[in-house]
């Protein structure tokens, strides 16, 4: 059943309704809001597309997805709790918070606007660390962390990685039989050191293969995440599934963001 769920997701999807996971999102998010009387209140969130050098700094490479100008971080802002969200469909939204969240997330703009406002709120509260993107040279700090915390948890195994952060690829090859699939035209068939990035068609089977995923929070805005869970055992890494992964009890590493 699962690997059918990757086979459906890997299509190309638009205009299709909320997924699973979007629901129960939103339902958890709105009691999380009512139970501290949030949407009575005249709150106003803003999300802004950050530029990379905002978003990254100056890490040495020119690599990161975020560099290449394909996709961005867009930035909400909740009192004093800041939030990210990881999309290729980005622009600026301003509205009260109630919008916010009964807003249909019919496409990736949409759903990154609710991601980064969750994890803005969740910051906000305390209740999610790591909302904000590491920047400069510690990515290459984050491989190392993720690299240690996979072995000391999971010891040597065989690892699938869903979705492109180059320094992590970097590191992790050298430990594990691994494999990487990328949605990015760009990446596909590239090799990074001996691994060769792999395209959405070798998704079943790098799944298959893997005796552990480490899945890009990413999958949450592009509606790809009910793909992956309950596959296999999965990890998931990056600021912008930081407030879910808190709200739905899902394992999550990203040593190095703010």
């Amino acid at each position: 059943m699962a690997l059918t769920r990757i086979n459906l997701f890997i299509k190309k999807h638009k205009g299709k309704t909320m997924g699973q996971t979007d629901y129960e999102l939103r339902q958890r998010f709105l009691q999380f809001c009512q139970a501290r009387h949030l949407l009575k209140r005249e709150i106003r969130v803003t999300a802004r597309t950050l530029k990379p050098d905002e978003a990254i700094g100056h890490p040495e490479s020119d690599d990161f997805p975020l560099q290449k100008g394909r996709e961005r971080l867009m930035q909400a802002q909740f009192e004093t709790g800041r939030g990210q969200a990881f999309t290729d469909q980005y622009g600026d939204f301003k509205g009260r918070l109630k919008e916010v969240v009964h807003m249909d997330l019919a496409n990736n703009y949409r759903r990154a606007v609710f991601v980064a406002t969750l994890n803005a709120v969740f910051a906000h509260f305390g209740e999610a660390a790591g909302t904000v993107h590491c920047r400069d040279q510690e990515p290459y700090a984050c491989a190392e962390e993720v690299s240690r915390y996979i072995r000391a948890r999971y010891g040597v195994v065989r690892l699938t990685q869903i979705g492109f952060q180059p320094r992590l690829v970097d590191r992790l090859q050298q430990d594990h039989e691994y494999r990487i699939v990328d949605l990015d035209p760009d990446n596909i068939g590239k090799f990074v050191g001996t691994v060769q990035i792999e395209g959405p068609e070798a998704t079943v089977d790098a799944v298959a293969w893997a005796e552990l995923l480490l899945v890009t929070g990413t999958t949450l805005v592009n509606d790809t995440i009910d793909a992956f869970l309950d596959c296999k055992p999965i990890i998931f890494y990056g600021t912008t599934i930081a407030g879910a992964a808190r709200m739905m009890n899902w394992e999550r590493v990203c040593p190095c963001s703010h």
